[in-house]
């Protein structure tokens, strides 16, 4: 039987305590036991980027990170970003520029976006794209995502 450690942890903003396996994944512990499922998982490596979320301020890989580690952690999902209005400029940004297609990497892409939106006042387009380069797209070309998050932070 596999161990279970009881876990506490605020996901945008309600308190969730739960019996979690020790080794799950905290997005398939957001994914699964929350159903919270805008963050999605592609290559369960940390390399793509769909499965981005904040923790305690910070962006990570919620496939790298066990959901135990969140333990008295704050997490933020892209539901809890875009139900609190603090994607609202970027997500029509990208509406307006057509900077989605499938939709697959676009959770974890506005979540590095915004990001960037918090940490600088300005940013050049090479300083975008660098910013960005964790997170892969397969559809757009990153031509029209990078023209919306320099609207967005450029003003």
């Amino acid at each position: 039987m596999e161990q279970t450690l009881t876990t506490t942890m605020t996901v945008n903003g309600s308190q969730v305590t739960r019996a979690i396996p020790a080794r799950q994944h905290l997005v398939d512990f957001l994914r699964e036991e929350l159903g919270l499922t805008g963050s999605h998982i592609g290559c369960e490596h940390g390399v793509c980027g769909a499965c981005t979320i904040r923790v305690n301020g910070e962006v990570v890989r919620g496939c790298l990170m066990l959901a135990v580690q969140a333990n008295g952690c704050r997490v933020d999902t892209i539901e809890g970003l875009s139900d609190s209005k603090e994607l609202e400029r970027l997500q029509k940004a990208f509406h307006e520029k057509n900077a989605l297609q499938c939709g697959f990497c676009t959770p974890g892409m506005l979540m590095a976006a915004q990001d960037l939106v918090r940490a600088r006042k300005k940013a050049t387009r090479e300083e975008i794209r660098a910013h960005i380069s964790g997170n892969y797209c397969r559809c757009t070309g990153y031509q029209a995502i990078v023209d919306a998050i320099d609207e967005v932070i450029n003003g």
